[in-house]
């Protein structure tokens, strides 16, 4: 049995803190939300009021947490209350410089880092089938990989610190492409007259075939278990998407890559949220591409 600490017990965190506890991990808990401190005592996690007082006595230390800041807020915090030597992994999406800068941090103070950025949304959560992206040394890496094991069913070792940074940005990228040029196809195929079953019997078996369809189709029925089922209730929402493509995006002007895809995706996802659709799971994209005709 290991001790963990786990800092955001949201969405994504909660779900995953309750499957090490189910494990047999002693998990003790932090988050800022009262509704997410008592969904997650209700799971077997032991709550405490501070990110501090969670950390004492723990070998290692998960957030999962909004954004770069707010990680950096809460490590400074924990390692200046303690000095012992821990394991410190983020599961939050940051910019790789945040990463690496998170990683020299904690290094000065005794202890490891590893970012560990994860895709499958919230029901890969619940169901411990995420897919994690691990930047860090491969001994850090060994030590915690049995307990992101539990949480997810792909564990992969990326490299140096920033990588699971570094590919979750270009993984988010392709996958917002994606969801657009799919969204494109079934308008297009929709004022054609094709029938939605028809589109996803050739397609999902043809080479056009992708998660964003075989998953994630952004139409009801054809996958029933679809955001679009379910008013496109967010499995990760379009606001999160976007915070996604601004990182990839600012990653590619900082290495001076020509993203010329990915920057029509950001402008896309942009839009859409800025007109209040941020909450909505990102495939709800398709509902701009219907409201709008080429000239």
């Amino acid at each position: 049995m290991t001790t963990i600490a786990f800092i955001g017990l949201g969405n994504m965190g909660g779900p995953m803190a309750a499957n090490l506890a189910k494990a047999g991990h002693e998990v003790r808990g932090f988050d800022v939300v009262e509704e997410a401190r008592d969904r997650a005592a209700e799971q077997g996690i032991t709550i405490i009021d501070t990110a501090e007082e969670a950390a004492q006595g723990a070998e290692v230390v998960f957030t999962s947490l909004p954004n770069g800041g707010l990680v950096k807020q809460v490590l400074e915090s924990v390692l200046a209350a303690h000095e012992d030597p821990k394991t410190y992994v983020d599961f939050s999406t940051i910019a790789v410089a945040e990463a690496r800068e998170l990683a020299d941090t904690v290094s000065k103070a005794g202890s490891a880092f590893l970012d560990a950025p994860v895709s499958g949304g919230i029901a890969g959560a619940a169901a411990g089938t995420l897919a994690f992206m691990v930047g860090g040394t491969a001994e850090d890496f060994a030590k915690v990989k049995p307990l992101l094991d539990i949480m997810g069913k792909s564990v992969t070792h990326c490299g140096d610190i920033g990588n699971g940074q570094a590919v979750k940005a270009c993984n988010n990228m392709i996958l917002a492409v994606q969801q657009i040029v799919l969204a494109e196809a079934l308008v297009l195929g929709e004022r054609l007259g094709l029938d939605h079953q028809a589109f996803y019997d050739v397609v999902s078996n043809a080479t056009g075939n992708s998660w964003s369809l075989s998953v994630n189709a952004p139409v009801p029925d054809i996958v029933p278990s679809s955001p679009a089922n379910n008013d496109f209730k967010p499995g990760f929402a379009a606001a999160l998407m976007l915070k996604d493509l601004k990182l990839a995006m600012a990653a590619a002007e900082d290495t001076k890559t020509d993203t010329v895809l990915g920057r029509v995706a950001e402008e896309q996802y942009a839009s859409f949220v800025d007109e209040g659709h941020g909450g909505l799971d990102f495939s709800a994209i398709i509902t701009e591409v219907r409201s709008k005709e080429a000239s």
